[in-house]
């Protein structure tokens, strides 16, 4: 079974959708029939006239006409993954605050929390600086190192301690994207350590360390 799914029955109506719930690893919706295997997820039509919900979508965010939100905050809480991962990530380009408590919720979805992460960074809403920074620490490198990237683009200042801590990182480009976010972010605090990564075994976190460090001595001698 998929992850977020489960073996209930799931009725979600929505502008003439319904999912109708899913069995084992099938995902069933009105007109069509999702099946996930390891390796990819089909989608066959049960109706030609019924056309796919994330490919209207898709073909709506492209054209950048579509600004309302409310469908793509719904589809957060699909039980089938790629309509959660689509609807995360073009929340994110189209950067309306308004999606901004959904997607902090998104952050608890283990197979989408990566890509909120990310939309949360291009939105660059205040509001979430203590969610990115309360999943700093979690297992998985993506959600890390977006997160990390994400309150970079933020400025946060409060985040500088948590992000230190992943200059540490087991994960070079952990450690690579967390340098860089300290740069954008310019806090004097943060150079103790971005000094030290001169040893890291990476070229890349190397070169992320000392672009930063300009970074933030330059910003220490503007007027």
């Amino acid at each position: 079974m998929g992850p977020g799914c489960t073996d209930a029955i799931i009725d979600i109506p929505l502008q003439g959708f319904t999912y109708t719930g899913t069995r084992g690893n099938s995902y069933t919706r009105r007109g069509f029939e999702m099946t996930e295997t390891p390796d990819k997820q089909d989608v066959h039509a049960g109706h030609a006239e019924a056309p796919y919900q994330m490919e209207r979508i898709e073909e709506e965010m492209r054209s950048k006409h579509h600004q309302d939100v409310t469908m793509l905050i719904y589809l957060l809480k699909s039980p089938y993954q790629l309509d959660r991962e689509k609807a995360s990530d073009y929340l994110g380009e189209i950067g309306s605050p308004d999606a901004v408590p959904a997607l902090i919720e998104a952050l608890g979805d283990p197979t989408i929390s990566w890509l909120a992460a990310e939309s949360l960074g291009k939105i660059g809403d205040p509001r979430a600086v203590g969610p990115l920074i309360a999943v700093l620490g979690s297992d998985e490198k993506w959600l890390r190192k977006n997160a990390a990237e994400a309150l970079g683009k933020l400025h946060a200042s409060s985040a500088v301690g948590a992000i230190i801590r992943l200059l540490a990182d087991k994960k070079h480009d952990v450690r690579e994207i967390s340098a860089r976010a300290l740069g954008l972010i310019g806090d004097e605090r943060a150079l103790p350590a971005l000094t030290g990564l001169a040893n890291d075994p990476d070229l890349k976190v190397k070169d992320a360390a000392r672009v930063s460090i300009t970074m933030i001595t330059q910003k220490k001698t503007m007027p």
